[in-house]
């Protein structure tokens, strides 16, 4: 299966970044570990700041023209753009059936009200939330079960 991460804003500060709610671990050493387990699946994952280049690498998981942008499914983290952003939910919608399942690596609903509410989760095929980093093994986990 081959699998895209999506990455959005802040996230390439992970290791950084309010360590007390984030951990002390950067996205990529997390990443170099799920490569070594799932070495009978393709990962890879890019990162934007910017709301145009999550869209953007949606479309490119579902139509793309290059084989390697091309995804079987996608994680999500879409950081603050989980919260507010129409556009992303869209290109969700727009991308389906390819399954995208929404993570997060806090409890969002512990934390401040505005982050409670996701307008791209009715368009996913979950959400995962709560276990930090293992937020993204867990949707692996759940997409390698759903098939």
């Amino acid at each position: 299966m081959k699998i895209l991460i999506v990455n959005g804003p802040n996230l390439n500060l992970l290791g950084k970044r309010e360590p007390h709610i984030y951990g002390s671990r950067t996205f990529q050493s997390y990443f170099d570990e799920l490569q070594a387990k799932y070495t009978g699946h393709t990962l890879r994952h890019v990162q934007s700041n910017c709301e145009g280049g999550i869209i953007d690498a949606l479309h490119e998981a579902a139509y793309g023209s290059a084989d390697e942008c091309r995804a079987d499914a996608v994680i999500l983290n879409a950081g603050a753009y989980t919260h507010y952003s129409v556009a992303i939910a869209d290109a969700i919608a727009a991308i389906a059936p390819l399954p995208v399942i929404e993570v997060h690596i806090s409890n969002v609903h512990a934390r401040e009200e505005f982050r409670r509410h996701s307008v791209t989760a009715p368009v996913c095929l979950g959400t995962i939330a709560g276990f930090g980093l293992d937020s993204y093994r867990l949707a692996i986990e759940a997409l390698l079960d759903n098939q």
